[in-house]
């Protein structure tokens, strides 16, 4: 995936109910690494990562990017929202010069069943609107992660296209502000 793009970053923190919504830092290296080894956070994205990998190949401050936000909670990183651009060999476009922007998020399983994804990323489209106004976003997810696809739903991301991926059948989705139920 590409990056997002020229945007203004970091952004102050964005706070909502419960979250804090802040660009990486070094604090967050453990718990990023602990989120892509886990293998339950894995089970919908291709699998963990080994723990070993990651401790020897993370940079000290893993994240560092225009539209990669850490997600935390009383000062406890729980997971990570992202927005990057969707490339062009995977399956699934709402521009025939593909490249639009894709919302991923990943959350620690001890936070999961708490509503904390559908408002952080909630949180996070609304930024991306005064970011990057009127540009449309995507989500990806296997049909088979219900809470993925209720999150998704929550949102307001209406259903473009369904595809196999991956040796699975993948949802897309699109939102805009338009349209978003943020």
């Amino acid at each position: 995936m590409a990056h997002l793009g020229p945007v203004a970053w970091p952004p102050h923190p964005i706070k909502t109910q419960r979250l804090v919504l802040r660009e990486s830092e070094a604090r967050d290296r453990a718990g990023l690494i602990e989120l892509f080894s886990s293998p339950e956070a894995g089970t919908y994205v291709g699998g963990a990562q080994s723990r070993e990998e990651l401790e020897r190949t993370a940079p000290e401050t893993p994240g560092q990017r225009a539209g990669f936000f850490v997600v935390e909670v009383d000062g406890a990183m729980i997971g990570m929202i992202t927005f990057d651009r969707r490339d062009a060999e995977h399956p699934g476009h709402i521009s025939p010069d593909a490249g639009e922007a894709e919302l991923g998020y990943m959350f620690l399983p001890h936070a999961w069943g708490r509503g904390y994804a559908t408002e952080a990323c909630a949180a996070a489209l609304q930024w991306f609107t005064g970011a990057l106004p009127g540009e449309p976003v995507v989500l990806c997810t296997q049909t088979a992660n219900g809470p993925s696809m209720r999150v998704a739903a929550k949102l307001g991301f209406t259903e473009a296209a369904r595809f196999e991926e991956y040796g699975a059948e993948q949802w897309f989705g699109v939102w805009s502000a338009a349209t978003g139920a943020t």
